[in-house]
């Protein structure tokens, strides 16, 4: 932490303008809002040529500001989460995944809001996160000052607290503590963030509000399904590009699109308010979505969709606007990724990058400001399959310019895949990847797989892949709650049968309760055992009992292993949550 300390001084020195004999004065910078919605594919919005959805707040921002046609992030959330914070692939920072432990990123990483917050901008974050729930991974731990979050990967997981599974009314963090909402999920986080915003009118600042929605479970207000509902037929949407990948269900797809609209309605309030504040000129403003949909709908016409590495996985909605900085109303059509935000980012704000690690990205400034830049060919890479340690070649794509080199097989935990069957598509002419070309072009498929060896061994050989450890018993977070979001092992899932293990660092050595709730109100013969570090605890678990608590347990300070299974006949799961605690 005092390294971190140094880093942000420096900072905040290096970029206060002096002149020998007068006060240094800060240099007024742009207020900074980052939208980022969840599971919104490419052609779920109106001025993509969607003719169903409606969207008019984003469709008036995207005809004021900068498209960008050729926006790439990841093909699932919190490997795009943790490029977007760093300016870094998401293999540098060890998230290879959603859950299960592999959606953690290391707490050494140098954030957006770190770096912004070193500058003297407020920091806050409304919504998914993403990247960790417990000390030192959380959002207020990684630099933002003002919190209201949801745990996990979204709500309706295994992480949620208690009673809070609901995106109505649910129960949220608040900078660490656990808070009930009342409302829908994505009007209290608006609310959140237009409150943030009121309060730091006088800037700068940095609001970051990710949306969970549309992603499932697909709860919506009533009256925005009802906008949808019964209304929309398979024969509304244009017969454009690669043929839709699966049967379409009009009533899923009514509460997607009512979901979106009520996002839609949410960003017109928020950008009401800027104007009444009279800080939209002075006010940068990113909208993009972290990865395709979902489920199968229109999607433009692009293959594939969430968890694949075609154009449908990983291109997203880009719209970008700044007044005072940039004529809008603009295409730019160089290919970019989420790794490029923070370094844009960071660049108008006139903050300076960490010099002690590898950025992956670049800024975008040149090209929003229409410079006449000599803007080089680059290739980006994109990579996702479940496991905790990523493959070379196992379902990847290499995206240049001109041409996207794919192999896409190999997404499950144990699916097999062939590094010799790929696929090359010329996105410049076949934007839809409907021709294979890597017989007719093997000059590039070896170009572009060579590309992709390098990055791979480059990214892999950052920090390998061991995961960070949730820290208890520290000043910071007490009680520490661990849940089967963050649990590892080859027997660890969201399955009932589940069973998992949390890898932890015991702050300060002390006596500690453990509290073990079960999945499920205990038989006749539960009983529930305990493995912290080398030694089991075994405790008898009364007949619907439902949590068993543990008092006393002296661990010494360092990494060990907990797990906590319940024994009921000849069944055994894994528990619900553990929660550690420090009491003296």
């Amino acid at each position: 932490m005092f390294i971190r300390f140094l880093f942000a001084v420096s900072i905040a020195v290096s970029c206060v303008p002096f002149v020998h004999g007068q006060t240094p004065k800060k240099a007024k910078r742009p207020n900074v809002i980052v939208i980022m919605t969840d599971d919104q594919g490419f052609g779920d919005l109106s001025c993509h040529g969607n003719p169903v959805i409606k969207t008019p707040h984003i469709d008036r921002f995207a005809k004021k500001g900068i498209r960008m046609r050729n926006f790439h992030v990841s093909p699932v959330c919190a490997p795009t989460r943790a490029s977007l914070m760093t300016g870094r692939y998401n293999y540098r920072t060890g998230v290879v995944d959603t859950f299960i432990g592999r959606a953690m990123m290391h707490p050494d990483e140098i954030t957006l809001a770190e770096i912004l917050r070193a500058l003297g901008y407020r920091t806050g974050i409304f919504g998914k996160w993403h990247l960790g729930d417990n000390y030192p991974l959380r959002a207020i731990d990684q630099g933002f000052t003002e919190s209201l979050v949801l745990k996990g990967g979204g709500i309706g997981q295994p992480s949620d607290p208690p009673g809070g599974e609901s995106y109505f009314n649910p129960i949220l963090l608040h900078n660490g503590k656990a808070v009930k909402k009342d409302g829908y999920i994505s009007d209290i986080l608006t609310d959140a963030a237009i409150d943030f915003i009121k309060k730091s009118r006088d800037g700068p600042f940095l609001c970051y509000l990710p949306f969970n929605c549309p992603h499932t479970p697909l709860q919506v207000p009533d009256k925005y399904y009802r906008m949808y509902k019964d209304q929309i037929k398979a024969g509304d949407f244009p017969k454009v590009g690669f043929p839709i990948q699966g049967k379409v269900n009009l009533d899923e797809t009514a509460k997607i699109y009512g979901m979106i609209t009520n996002i839609d309605d949410n960003v017109g309030r928020l950008f009401a308010v800027l104007d009444k504040l009279g800080i939209a000129d002075d006010t940068i403003i990113i909208f993009l979505s972290d990865n395709g949909p979902q489920q199968p709908r229109f999607v433009f016409g692009l293959r594939g969709r969430k968890g694949t590495v075609f154009e449908g996985g990983t291109r997203v909605p880009f719209f970008v606007s700044w007044p005072a900085g940039f004529k809008g109303d603009r295409d730019i059509d160089r290919v970019a990724a989420h790794i490029d935000i923070t370094p844009t980012i960071v660049e108008v704000c006139g903050g300076t990058l960490p010099k002690d690690r590898k950025i992956d990205g670049k800024s975008l400034l040149p090209l929003w400001k229409g410079q006449q830049v000599a803007w080089p060919e680059r290739t980006l890479f994109f990579q996702w399959h479940r496991g905790d340690v990523p493959q070379m070649y196992r379902a990847f794509a290499a995206r240049s310019q001109r041409y996207r080199l794919v192999q896409p097989v190999g997404v499950g935990e144990n699916s097999k895949f062939d590094r010799n069957k790929v696929l090359l598509f010329d996105i410049e002419n076949d934007p839809h990847e409907r021709n294979d070309l890597a017989v007719q072009k093997p000059d590039v498929v070896a170009k572009l797989k060579k590309e992709y060896e390098t990055w791979f061994k480059d990214v892999a050989s950052t920090r390998g892949f061991a995961p960070p450890r949730i820290v208890v018993g520290s000043e910071e977070e007490n009680p520490t709650v661990l849940t089967r979001q963050d649990w590892r092992g080859p027997q660890a899932g969201w399955t009932p049968k589940s069973i998992g293990h949390w890898l932890i660092q015991v702050d300060q050595a002390g006596r500690y309760d453990v509290e073990v709730t079960l999945l499920k109100p205990a038989g006749n013969q539960a009983s529930v055992r305990l493995l912290i570090g080398q030694k089991m605890f075994s405790s008898k678990a009364m007949p619907n009992q439902k949590a068993v608590l543990f008092r006393g347990m002296d661990l010494i300070a360092g990494p060990i292993q907990v797990e906590a299974r319940i024994v009921d006949g000849a069944t055994s799961a894994g528990a619900r949550y553990v929660q550690i605690g420090k009491i003296k």
